[in-house]
């Protein structure tokens, strides 16, 4: 049986992403930041096992893990924010600048160390991270550009992670999950949140060593950095 620990399970992609992963016979281990939020979370998802820390709070990250003696199969890096509401390169809230890479790019690397004794545990262990398609250096865009440098750089950070862990066969790979019908991406959004995460625990239960510090699409395409 596949064992799954999503962060930021409590709504959103993560929710239906664990909702899923519930489905398939999986067990799932669910990241929220407070104890309300978990208790909400395990009221929709009776089956998940709750874990309780901001992804933020690194010392919190790691006690957790360190409470948690299984392997796992899966770590899906999912927890984000849009960041502030002023984001311009010509108006920048820079505190808010700060907390955005804080959870999209810095977080996701501190999850990953702390419960990387559990993937060690794994025939199989596998790193996804949430990415997303504004990340991509093609093109010039400038808004919210705190949230598309935050993608960037954590793509650059998995990237580096996938090459210090092939040689243990740990997989390390980015998912677009596209623009999405949730709070974050709004309601006039093009993909549904319970489709999306059918798509992304598809690529996540094949994921190979082959696929290593690559970037896919929630759809299985892979796609440019």
């Amino acid at each position: 049986m596949t064992t799954i620990l999503i962060t930021g399970a409590n709504r959103g992609i993560g929710l239906e992403l664990a909702r899923h992963a519930l489905s398939l016979d999986w067990t799932v281990y669910g990241s929220a930041r407070t104890r309300a939020q978990a208790d909400r979370m395990t009221s929709h998802l009776p089956g998940l096992k709750p874990l309780v820390f901001d992804v933020t709070d690194h010392a919190a990250v790691r006690a957790a893990a360190s409470g948690l003696d299984v392997p796992i199969d899966i770590l899906l890096n999912n927890a984000g924010i849009i960041g502030p509401e002023r984001q311009s390169t010509l108006d920048m809230d820079f505190s808010g600048f700060a907390e955005t890479l804080a959870v999209n790019t810095l977080a996701p690397l501190a999850v990953a160390q702390a419960f990387l004794p559990n993937l060690r545990k794994s025939a199989k262990g596998r790193i996804l991270t949430v990415s997303s398609q504004m990340s991509w250096m093609g093109y010039g865009k400038s808004d919210r550009i705190a949230y598309r440098a935050s993608k960037a750089a954590v793509n650059k950070v998995m990237q580096g992670l996938a090459t210090d862990l092939e040689p243990e066969n740990i997989n390390v790979g980015l998912i677009d999950p596209g623009w999405v019908k949730t709070d974050m991406g709004g309601a006039e959004a093009d993909n549904d949140a319970s489709v999306v995460a059918k798509g992304i625990l598809a690529v996540a239960e094949t994921f190979a060593l082959t696929h290593t510090g690559k970037f896919f699409k929630w759809t299985g395409e892979e796609r440019p950095f």
